[in-house]
């Protein structure tokens, strides 16, 4: 074997063993486990009363749990012609989100949008070696006070 199949080869086995960690705490299984463990946030939006904002806060929730403390959910959003990098998500209402996030020219911008309407890409991605992984923010509603 040559030096640069060697390479090739420990290149490969690293790379592999490193999607295995990431993949293995985002299996479905695992998320929806997890989610409901959060508040049962991983039935369907008719069984949890129709609150698909919480649904999809639940399974975001639970992708960011399942990361390692070297690692960060990168969120990504966009909508129209804005692309957004999502830092906070809030639930308005049972149906309802508000993103709130920086976009391409580093402005804080926010999203409202209906939570049917929304499409999130969710990325576990590592974080440079002496900087601090950031996290997402979830807000849900307060429930009224009977």
């Amino acid at each position: 074997m040559s030096l640069g199949e060697f390479t090739k080869q420990l290149a490969k086995e690293a790379l592999g063993n490193q999607m295995k960690d990431v993949m293995g705490g985002l299996r479905p299984a695992d998320a929806a486990a997890r989610a409901e463990a959060i508040g049962n946030l991983g039935n369907t939006a008719d069984e949890a009363g129709g609150n698909l904002a919480a649904i999809l806060i639940g399974q975001v929730q639970a992708m960011q749990n399942a990361l390692k403390e070297e690692q960060e959910l990168v969120v990504v959003c966009t909508c129209g012609f804005e692309t957004l990098r999502v830092l906070e998500i809030f639930s308005a209402a049972p149906r309802v989100l508000v993103l709130t996030g920086i976009d391409a020219d580093k402005n804080v911008t926010r999203i409202i949008s209906p939570a049917d309407a929304v499409q999130l890409v969710c990325k576990p991605l590592a974080v440079q070696p002496g900087t601090k992984a950031a996290r997402i923010r979830f807000v849900l509603p307060r429930p009224k006070p009977d």
